[in-house]
């Protein structure tokens, strides 16, 4: 999918994928990483309860190790902070590498959202300075002076700038203090790895459906993830205890969920009750609800963002 096809670029720069979303560019709102093109996935033998695809097995990663505080420690993100205004092209730029750590973000950016809730959870808001950016008129400063990439998130820390949201999720858990958003547990750290790593085929499997009369890849999609919340019994996450993983994912089931059901009146819940669980669960972090933002904005911007008038598909 190339920029001349979709006139979009990602506000998170996207790795190689056999579908190539590196183009598509967030209004307000978005979706992200993928895996290694060396990595093949194999079939993973889940029956769909919705349709008759086999789902898609996610890919297998090697796996950071690292051992800290329990996430039933986790930071309930209760520091409720004053959000500072978008930086635009008229706004000079902050004292870069004067010390300061700054997080770099988007509002309306799933990408730069996990990376924000992931600081919040850590309890990190003193720590770690939100600057957010006007994706719309973004100021010349920051390409040339933060990050070349020009996209957001990106972590101005110890005179280095970091990138790719899912990088920095890891980063910020291991380099910095707060409870830990990773468990010790090997199975579920080989688990958790799958499952960023099968993240590229569910935001493809969902935003296919969003010009189609069916919604197979959407189905297979959100059973995939219904299954996974069964793969350990011992709470409502994808890891049982909430981590990063369900950071990664968390920003854009919030835009699909009020999105799909504006569009085809698709319940991303219905028979799936593991789902509806999480998405409650998630909906009672503290630190995740301070990056929410109103589920009509998701709608707009996607209508937008997509072209899509609802009920009248473009194709088939």
């Amino acid at each position: 999918m190339s920029s001349s096809t979709t006139g979009f670029t990602y506000c998170s720069t996207a790795h190689s994928s056999p579908l190539d979303f590196s183009s598509l560019s967030y209004l307000s709102l978005s979706a992200n990483p993928f895996p290694s093109p060396h990595t093949l996935p194999l079939p993973l033998r889940i029956q769909s309860p919705h349709s008759s695809r086999v789902l898609p097995a996610p890919l297998l990663h090697k796996s950071w190790s690292r051992t800290r505080a329990s996430p039933s420690a986790m930071a309930t993100g209760t520091v409720h902070e004053v959000l500072p205004p978008a930086l635009d092209s008229t706004s000079d730029p902050p004292a870069i590498f004067d010390g300061t750590t700054r997080l770099y973000i988007s509002y309306s950016c799933p990408y730069a959202q996990r990376v924000w809730i992931a600081r919040n959870c850590k309890g990190l808001q003193d720590k770690i300075k939100l600057v957010p950016i006007d994706l719309q008129n973004r100021p010349t400063w920051y390409k040339e002076k933060v990050y070349p990439p020009n996209k957001v998130p990106s972590l101005e820390h110890n005179n280095e700038v970091k990138g790719e949201s899912l990088d920095l999720l890891k980063y910020i858990d291991s380099s910095f203090e707060g409870p830990s958003l990773f468990p010790s547990d090997p199975a579920k750290r080989q688990f958790a790895e799958e499952l960023l790593s099968y993240i590229d085929s569910f935001n493809k499997g969902v935003i296919s459906s969003f010009k189609v009369e069916g919604m197979n890849d959407a189905d297979a999609a959100f059973d995939y993830f219904e299954t996974a919340l069964s793969k350990f019994d011992d709470g409502p996450f994808l890891l049982a205890e909430f981590s990063l993983v369900d950071i990664a994912y968390a920003p854009f089931i919030e835009r699909f969920q009020p999105f799909l059901l504006d569009l085809k009146k698709y319940d991303i819940t219905a028979g799936r009750p593991k789902l509806a669980a999480w998405i409650k669960g998630m909906n009672k972090n503290e630190a995740y609800k301070q990056t929410q933002r109103d589920p009509k904005e998701h709608v707009q911007s996607y209508k937008k963002r997509f072209s899509v008038i609802p009920g009248f598909p473009t194709s088939t």
